[in-house]
C-alpha cells in the first residue's frame, strides 16, 4: 500500500511539474482542460487531487496530454505506475518503434504544416513495411495497418482522396488480420469520411451503421455519430442530421472514458463544434453554421493558433460568411489567412478556399476581391 501511495505521489508531482512548466495555475489548467475537452466539469479541486496523488485522472489523460503539450504515452506510462501496474515497455523497446516514430513525425508535421509535402514520405514508409510482412507477426500487421491509416490521412489532406481510400481499405484489411479491433473502427470511420466527401452517402451511412451495431467505446460511438450526421446532411435529411450531431454533442462528456482507444483523444469539443458548423453548411444554413465556426476559431487559438487546424477553421468561417453575403465581416478571416498560407500546405483546405474566393470574385464587392487577391498572392 505504501508503494502505491508513493507511486501516486510521484505521478502527482510529475503532473504539477508539467503544469508549472506551462506557467499555469491549477485553475488555469482546469479551464484549459474544459476548453480542450469541450466540457465544463473540471475544477481546480480536481487538479489539486490529481497533484496530491489522491486520484489518477484516467479519463482525462488524453486531454491532459494536449493541454500540457506532452505525448499521451508518457502520461499513460506514469499513470500505469501510479495504479501499481507493471508498466509497458517504453515505445523505443518495441521492435517496430522506429516505424511508428517516423509515422508519428510525419503526422506531427501535418498538424503544423499540412500534408502536402509529407504524404509521399508516409507512403514510402507504409510500402516499405508492407513489403516485409511475413504473416507471422500480428503485431507487425497492426503496425503496418496504423502506418497505412496515417498515410491515408496525409494523402487525404493533400487532396488525393482515391489514394487515401486505397490506404484505408488496406489498413482495415490488415487490422482485421491482426485482430486489432480499435484500428478497424478507426479505418471504417475514415472511409466514411472520404465517402461523404466523394458523394457516396449510402456507403458512409452503411459504415457508420456497422460501427454502431457493435458494442464500441463511447468516443468511437461519438465519431460514428459525427460521420453519420455529415452523411445525412449531404443527403439533405435535415431532421436526422441534426439529431445525429446532437447525439454526438451529448456523447462528448461520456466519451472521456478509460475504454476509449488511444487514437481517439483528438475527438474533442473543438472537433464536434467544427462538425456542427459543417453540418449546418451542408444543410444550406450558413447563419446557423457561423456561430460554431466563430467558436472553433477561439478554441483553436488555445490549442495551436498557427497550424493546419487554424487554417481550416479560418477558411470554414470565411466560407460561411461568403455564403451569407456578409462581405464586411468576411474581411477579418480573410486577412487572418495570409500568414497561415505561408506555412501550411494542405491542398484539401486550399481547394475549399479557391471555391470560396471564386464566390467572392463573382458575387462580392470589388474591394473584397482585391483584398482576396492580395492575401493569396504568391
Amino acid at each position: 500500500m505504501d508503494e502505491v501511495m508513493a507511486a501516486r505521489s510521484a505521478f502527482g508531482a510529475h503532473l504539477a511539474a508539467l503544469r508549472k512548466r506551462e506557467r499555469l495555475t491549477q485553475t488555469q489548467l482546469a479551464a484549459r482542460l474544459c476548453t480542450v475537452s469541450g466540457t465544463a466539469t473540471v475544477t481546480r479541486n480536481d487538479v489539486s487531487r490529481w497533484e496530491r496523488g489522491k486520484r489518477v485522472p484516467d479519463a482525462w489523460l488524453p486531454s491532459l496530454a494536449t493541454a500540457l503539450s506532452v505525448p499521451l504515452e508518457e502520461l499513460e506510462r506514469a499513470a500505469s505506475q501510479a495504479r501499481g501496474e507493471v508498466p509497458e515497455l517504453p515505445q523505443d523497446d518495441h521492435p517496430h518503434a522506429v516505424v511508428q516514430q517516423r509515422a508519428g513525425w510525419l503526422l506531427a508535421h501535418d498538424s503544423a504544416h499540412g500534408g502536402d509535402h509529407v504524404a509521399d514520405a508516409a507512403v514510402q514508409v507504409w510500402h516499405a513495411e508492407r513489403a516485409v510482412i511475413t504473416g507471422d507477426s500480428k503485431a507487425h500487421l497492426a503496425v503496418v495497418s496504423e502506418v497505412a491509416e496515417i498515410a491515408g490521412w496525409l494523402l487525404f489532406d493533400a487532396a488525393r482522396p482515391e489514394e487515401a481510400r486505397a490506404a484505408w481499405l488496406e489498413s482495415l484489411h490488415l487490422a482485421r488480420e491482426a485482430g486489432d479491433q480499435t484500428m478497424q473502427w478507426f479505418a471504417m470511420s475514415l472511409l466514411a469520411m472520404e465517402a461523404v466527401q466523394s458523394g457516396r452517402v449510402g456507403e458512409a451511412l452503411s459504415l457508420c451503421e456497422e460501427i454502431m451495431s457493435r458494442t464500441v467505446p463511447p468516443r468511437v460511438a461519438l465519431l460514428a455519430e459525427v460521420r453519420r450526421s455529415r452523411a445525412l446532411a449531404a443527403a439533405s435529411d435535415r431532421t436526422r442530421a441534426l439529431q445525429a450531431i446532437g447525439r454526438a454533442r451529448s456523447r462528448l462528456e461520456d466519451s472521456l472514458h478509460s475504454r476509449d482507444p488511444h487514437w481517439s483523444w483528438w475527438v474533442d469539443g473543438l472537433e464536434v463544434t467544427g462538425h456542427e458548423g459543417e453540418v449546418a453548411l451542408l444543410l444550406g444554413d450558413p447563419a446557423r453554421a457561423l456561430p460554431h465556426f466563430g467558436q472553433t476559431v477561439v478554441l483553436q487559438k488555445s490549442v495551436n493558433p498557427t497550424g493546419r487546424g487554424a487554417l481550416y477553421f479560418a477558411v470554414a468561417e470565411l466560407d460561411a460568411l461568403v455564403r451569407l453575403g456578409a462581405w464586411r465581416d468576411a474581411e477579418a478571416p480573410l486577412l487572418r489567412l495570409k500568414p497561415l498560407l505561408r506555412t501550411v500546405a494542405s491542398s484539401r483546405i486550399r481547394g475549399r478556399l479557391r471555391s470560396t474566393l471564386r464566390s467572392i470574385d463573382r458575387d462580392g464587392p470589388s474591394w473584397l476581391a482585391d483584398t482576396a487577391r492580395e492575401v493569396t498572392a504568391g
